[in-house]
């Protein structure tokens, strides 16, 4: 079983959460995860437990609007929501369109269900660029930042505008 002490594994919940309300939300996904994990780890035939697992964690996601690792979400079928292990669970093969461009498709084996994913050495996911961590971002002004409603003069409007909110008309 991973722990979140593990570098190797720390990323997939840890740098998402970083410091927010939802730190709770992001260390059962992150239990959830290493628990469909374990499961397979110790018994492949456990397969419909390991999907209850990755289903709990995805239905937990999209409740909570939060965002998951792409390293994360890659090791899920979207359509059964089992776990995608190559040899396991999930074939791995390499494709290659033209000479220069290479694909890993991914079928699960439960549903049949297929992803493809580029092979392309210069790629870097959003996530993993410095301008995508929240620590690395400039801190803006509040006063500046704040969102300002454009100046409205009441007297010269003929019919009360039902658009604007009350706020903005007083």
């Amino acid at each position: 079983m991973r722990h979140d002490s593990d570098p190797k594994h720390s990323k997939s919940f840890g740098s998402m959460a970083g410091n927010l309300k939802d730190k709770e939300a992001y260390q059962r996904l992150n239990y959830l995860h290493q628990a469909s994990h374990c499961v397979l780890s110790q018994n492949a035939s456990n397969v419909e437990l390991a999907r209850f697992y990755s289903f709990t964690q995805r239905t937990i996601a999209k409740r909570l609007v939060l965002r998951q690792d792409p390293s994360v979400k890659r090791t899920l079928c979207k359509k059964c929501c089992s776990l995608l292990i190559p040899g396991v669970t999930a074939t791995s093969r390499q494709r290659r369109n033209n000479k220069a461009t290479r694909f890993t498709v991914i079928r699960c084996l439960s549903c049949g269900q297929t992803k493809t994913f580029l092979n392309n050495p210069e790629h870097c996911l959003w996530v993993d660029r410095p301008e995508a961590q929240m620590e690395n971002q400039v801190q803006s002004d509040p006063k500046q930042s704040a969102i300002q409603l454009p100046k409205v003069d009441v007297s010269k409007q003929s019919e009360p505008n039902q658009d604007l909110p009350s706020e903005a008309i007083a």
